[in-house]
């Protein structure tokens, strides 16, 4: 029998992939952990504010179906 963890950070940043290189080599914290890391989802804000908005908004479902919807496109932010 075979277990699959699977975890989902979420974060705002300028620049996605470089936060990606940073969690998977040389953050030591928490992401370190459960490496690799890839993006599967992506949405684009127009400022910063608006974000950070949407992250909060995630990071407070402490859902993971509610984020596998989000993915997946069953739901919008």
């Amino acid at each position: 029998m075979k277990f699959i963890l699977i975890n989902y950070y979420t974060g705002a940043a300028e620049n996605p992939d470089s936060r990606l290189i940073y969690h998977n080599t040389i953050e030591k914290d928490f992401t370190s952990r459960y490496r690799p890391w890839e993006i599967v989802y992506r949405k684009e804000y127009s400022t910063k504010y608006e974000a950070l908005l949407a992250e909060r908004k995630i990071m407070n479902w402490k859902s993971r179906i509610m984020i596998e919807k989000l993915i997946a496109g069953e739901i919008e932010i």
